[in-house]
């Protein structure tokens, strides 16, 4: 376990800057995104502090990479393809995913049905967030 601690990927923590967001709806559309996906999908993480033990910290870091390659919303001016499923993985139930809010970890990213309700109605609001 000790000699693992010498392999680097994970432990960075880096956040790159923030170079451009959707136009939200709302203040509180932004609220209730960062809440509950920032934490893969942005420029915005905040580790935990458990995040820089290997071997957890290569889960961490891969789940943070793999979010922001689907949909970064920190650099949307950059044109980012999966946005427009935002509203899709949401409803069907794929984000944020199981394991993210599983045994009290991320409590805030679960959001009670009328906050559901009002994320959803804010992201279809929000241009270039859903299809069509």
């Amino acid at each position: 376990m000790v000699v693992i601690q010498a392999i680097p990927y994970g432990r960075s923590h880096s956040n790159p800057p923030i170079t451009g967001e959707p136009l939200w709806a709302t203040p509180r559309t932004r609220e209730l995104m960062v809440r509950a996906c920032f934490g893969c999908h942005s420029n915005e993480v905040e580790y935990p502090s458990y995040a820089s033990v290997a071997p957890i910290s290569w889960v961490v870091q891969s789940h943070v990479d793999e979010g922001r390659q689907a949909v970064n919303y920190s650099e949307f001016d950059k044109g980012q393809r999966g946005a427009k499923n935002t509203v899709i993985a949401i409803t069907s139930g794929f984000m944020p995913p199981s394991y993210y809010t599983q045994f009290g970890r991320h409590p805030e990213a679960k959001l009670t049905k009328a906050e559901m309700a009002e994320l959803i109605a804010g992201l279809k609001a929000t241009p270039g967030l859903t299809r069509g």
